[in-house]
């Protein structure tokens, strides 16, 4: 198994019906090795307030955090660094109930995600937090000003069609 780059499990059977919150900062070498797993130049600075509580029932939990982040990225046309300041909010929900296997599993792009599943009795926050990096970066990003120039391909010259029967009639004729 690879080592997570921001591991911060929490051991669900410790947790009452109380919230608990966490404060997280990435190390350098942890910021280094994120900018490393999502390919973009740097993550200067990560850092994450989480919340974390068990629902009623006992077996859903709740993970609702903000992040903020320093990060810089190339730009797809000018390949200069952008630099951006990222600031996130997210919720998720755990279950400690695995689905049965063989079970059916119905995709609803409208509805609600499903509850992850916890894996080994600990839900890691830590890499909660750097999912949401993830999906917070500029998949484009551009420094200002920066345009694309590309050469217009020369026009395709259209070869005429030959007619299949015109060929045969001209066949017959001789």
């Amino acid at each position: 198994m690879i080592p997570l780059e921001l591991s911060r499990p929490v051991q669900v059977d410790r947790l009452g019906h109380e919230e608990r919150s966490y404060d997280i900062e990435a190390t350098t070498d942890e910021c280094a090795a994120l900018a490393r797993r999502y390919d973009i130049l740097a993550v200067a600075r990560l850092s994450a307030r989480v919340r974390l509580r068990r629902l009623p029932g006992g077996k859903l939990f709740r993970l609702s955090g903000r992040f903020s982040a320093d990060v810089s990225q190339s730009c797809v046309v000018t390949l200069a660094p952008v630099p951006a300041h990222l600031e996130e909010e997210f919720i998720l929900i755990y279950t400690m109930d695995r689905p049965e296997e063989g079970d059916e599993v119905i995709i609803d792009l409208d509805a609600e995600d499903p509850p992850e599943v916890i894996e080994n009795g600990a839900i890691d926050i830590g890499e909660a937090v750097a999912e949401h990096l993830a999906l917070a970066l500029d998949p484009f990003p551009r420094v200002d000003g920066a345009v694309f120039h590309y050469d217009e391909a020369p026009p395709i010259e259209e070869t005429p069609k030959v007619n299949p029967f015109a060929t045969l009639a001209s066949l017959k004729k001789k």
